[in-house]
């Protein structure tokens, strides 16, 4: 399983080339706090919602959630689905808000 570091992230999403970043937390989660430009599917839902990530198959995609237990999970249900270049984010956005991003809220 490939993890990426939230300061990797950050760098690799200033890039020319940045990954495709899926959330999978609740839409209460998502509300208090979220990256830019990420697309949402919460985990429940991830089954049933795959031909919205199809676009993105040949993509580098981050996966994350609050702690990165979730992403671990939703990587796994992508993998069967046939997606191959998945990465989590390391500790999720609370280690985002932690190492990155201090002025976000964390809960």
């Amino acid at each position: 399983m490939l993890q990426i570091s939230p300061t990797d992230l950050a760098k690799r999403l200033a890039s020319q080339t940045p990954p495709v970043l899926l959330d999978v937390r609740e839409q209460d989660e998502y509300a208090i706090v979220h990256l830019p430009n990420c697309t949402l599917i919460p985990l429940g839902e991830l089954g049933f919602r795959m031909d919205e990530l199809e676009e993105f198959k040949d993509r580098e995609i981050v996966v994350y959630c609050h702690h990165g237990i979730r992403s671990l999970n939703a990587i796994g249900q992508l993998r069967h689905h046939g997606f191959q270049n998945l990465m989590n984010l390391a500790g999720g956005i609370d280690r985002w808000s932690q190492e990155v991003d201090p002025s976000l809220p964390r809960y």
